[in-house]
């Protein structure tokens, strides 16, 4: 089965950035990242085709970006300007093989 091992999470004061790394133990195709705060639903946050087509949620639109290096089999979420709504649990996700797969999940935390 396909793994995903994420790296980065951590405290960040509000207006710093992180990014996020995203590492798949085989080849990937679609790849995204969703996150969920305490008491709220999961979310989409970003997402990057194959060939590199993204699509981010109006949330972190010009502040995040998602990329990836397919040699590496590593997909990355760079996030700046970040606000204490951005806390959350980031969960790395993946499809390959027509099976989905989802990372760990580290805590991002923006205090106020």
């Amino acid at each position: 089965q396909v793994q995903l091992v994420e790296f980065g999470g951590g405290l960040v004061q509000a207006g710093g950035s992180l990014r996020l790394s995203c590492v798949a133990s085989g080849s990937i195709g679609v790849m995204a990242w969703h996150r969920q705060a305490p008491g709220k639903q999961r979310e989409f946050v970003a997402l990057i085709s194959s060939g590199g087509v993204t699509n981010y949620a109006d949330s972190v639109k010009g502040r995040f970006t998602i990329s990836r290096d397919n040699a590496k089999n590593t997909v990355y979420l760079q996030m700046s300007s970040l606000k204490p709504e951005d806390t959350a649990v980031y969960y790395c996700s993946a499809v390959t093989q027509g099976i989905g797969y989802w990372g760990p999940g580290p805590q991002v935390t923006v205090p106020s």
